[in-house]
């Protein structure tokens, strides 16, 4: 899968790191804090891009880039470009009537920019990392796989203020899948006219969303979104101005957020334990799970048969003591998992029981030393090795990717005799790049919904997914998952039935071994209002956010 980004203000941290100050002060207010319409926030790093077809995630630019729809509270669709959108009796057919909406230079917004900005982000040429997410729009498969051209895709443009979206199959998440930004329109002319300096500076774009992007040179550390006066729903946005400031440590964050110069900080899992009673304390869930991805395709031959083993990986997840993980290794309020799904992601229609609690399978996740011990012990015997020597890939770009690599080292080797992990953890560009290549045994890594449904997750390891770097591959999952997006896609209940059961085989299998669900806990200013946030998506808006 793709190393996605946590959270924008996301911080890594080391375990090493103790705060100086502890109390329940939330300290001195600065001039910058007086400006009532002035949103001050942190970043780990610049945003890597703003070209909407190039990007691995729009946590903070679903703010600036806006689709049929915008991501509302609790996740549901909520108006976007489109001020109605119907679908025909089979699923197949969607017809958007774009409201009178204009681009942040002027220009109108038409039909015709979603079909150009569509055809971009599926052109092969493009590399769009997310195109997968086009499948089941009529010819996107082949266009994507460079067997179409572009112009085939099931998108058109019969006026400037309509357009109809083709499918090869129903799909059950689609409307919400409309308020990603992925989905959103391009300004062809804007594109043509920067050439390959498009998107590269934030003057060098234009903007469909409540605010616009100013000072971004993709390498600097300070950046603003600022209110878009073209934006057509302008009259709802309070604040004028967002700005960005790059801070790499939580000890810094938390030393600005005193200061008064941040209005929201991330907290490292050693602040949490020190600020749980500040009055300003508050913490956000995500649809994100961090968890570990095995190598089947492994070029050291011992590992890869080790890495085939069942027993094997069975062993290594059985030997994680998820308790200690969560409560007292991060103790950031992350939880358990059941599964590689997420947690409140999606709920039996018929039960409204979560997914997540139906694709548990029993002695996957749970920490067992016995059974792992015995597992491990017939692992080892069935690929006819006594000892065994992992590398685990981990970012260093990553929240607590330090602490939880370093648990997981000793934690296998104090469990499993024979065992002998060596750690990398390096920049994420190099882990990304790493893992794409399959050059890892055991890769550290997470994901995070793109949409309320369980496919987000479940189309990570089916084959040839591009972020199934582990190359796991099992026929009877891709039959299931294949199922539930086609001859099951419009019976509610089958497609549930189809992807729990998918979910089972891989949690059964341990193809992913889930680690923990993230919570981040976060200062925010009491002056903060009317932030948006959600579990998955476009995870922050600031659309009706104020400060008072």
């Amino acid at each position: 899968m793709k190393f996605k980004t946590i959270a924008a203000s996301i911080i890594t941290v080391s375990a090493a790191l103790v705060l100086a100050a502890c109390g329940n002060n939330s300290g001195p207010s600065s001039s910058s804090s007086s400006d009532n319409k002035t949103l001050n926030l942190s970043a780990t790093a610049a945003l890597d891009t703003i070209d909407i077809s190039k990007s691995t995630g729009y946590g903070q630019t679903g703010n600036v880039f806006e689709s049929f729809y915008r991501l509302g509270k609790n996740g549901k669709p909520a108006a976007g470009l489109a001020k109605s959108g119907q679908v025909s009796k089979d699923c197949k057919t969607w017809t958007f009537k774009l409201r009178n909406a204009k681009w942040s230079n002027g220009d109108p917004i038409t039909a015709e920019d979603f079909v150009y900005s569509w055809r971009r982000s599926l052109n092969p040429k493009t590399a769009s990392p997310y195109s997968y997410l086009f499948s089941g729009v009529k010819n996107a498969d082949e266009i994507a796989a460079g067997k179409m051209s572009p112009n085939k895709l099931g998108i058109s443009a019969p006026d400037k203020s309509t357009v109809v979206v083709k499918l090869d199959r129903p799909i059950a998440y689609f409307k919400v899948l409309m308020a990603y930004p992925l989905f959103g329109p391009q300004n062809e002319r804007v594109v043509k006219k920067y050439g390959k300096k498009y998107a590269t500076k934030s003057e060098y774009q234009v903007y469909s969303g409540p605010f616009k992007i100013k000072n971004w040179n993709g390498t600097g550390d300070t950046w603003s979104f600022v209110k878009n006066n073209n934006y057509w729903d302008k009259k709802v946005v309070k604040l004028n101005k967002i700005n960005y400031q790059v801070v790499k440590s939580t000890n810094t964050g938390y030393q600005m957020y005193q200061q008064g110069k941040l209005d929201l900080t991330p907290l490292s899992s050693e602040q949490v334990k020190n600020l749980k009673s500040n009055k300003d304390f508050t913490t956000y869930p995500y649809s994100l799970v961090r968890y570990i991805m095995y190598n089947f395709n492994d070029k050291n031959s011992i590992n890869r048969k080790a890495l085939r083993n069942r027993n094997i990986r069975l062993a290594l997840s059985l030997s994680i003591d998820r308790d200690v993980l969560t409560k007292k290794v991060l103790g950031n309020g992350s939880t358990k998992p059941t599964g590689f799904v997420a947690s409140e992601l999606a709920n039996d229609s018929k039960t409204g029981e979560d997914f997540a609690k139906q694709q548990a399978v029993k002695n996957t996740t749970v920490y067992n030393l016995a059974l792992a011990k015995k597992y491990w012990k017939t692992g080892l015997k069935e690929i006819g090795q006594k000892s065994l020597t992992f590398n685990v890939l981990a970012s260093n770009d990553d929240s607590d990717s330090d602490q939880l690599s370093q648990y997981l080292q000793s934690q296998w080797t104090k469990e499993l005799k024979g065992i002998k992990i060596n750690i990398d953890n390096i920049p994420g560009k190099s882990e990304n790049s790493r893992a794409q290549n399959g050059d890892f045994d055991i890769l550290l890594s997470h994901w995070g919904g793109d949409f309320n449904d369980p496919m987000t997750f479940m189309q990570i390891p089916m084959k040839n997914t591009s972020y199934n770097y582990g190359k796991w591959n099992n026929a009877e999952y891709n039959a299931l998952v294949n199922r539930a997006s086609n001859q099951d896609a419009n019976d509610v209940n089958k497609r549930w039935n189809d992807l729990v059961k998918a979910a089972r085989i891989v949690n059964s299998e341990q193809a992913i071994t889930p680690l923990y669900q993230q919570t981040t806990a976060f200062l925010q200013k009491a002056r903060v209002h009317g932030l948006i946030h959600n579990t998955a998506g476009t995870q922050w808006s600031y659309k009706y956010a104020y400060l008072k």
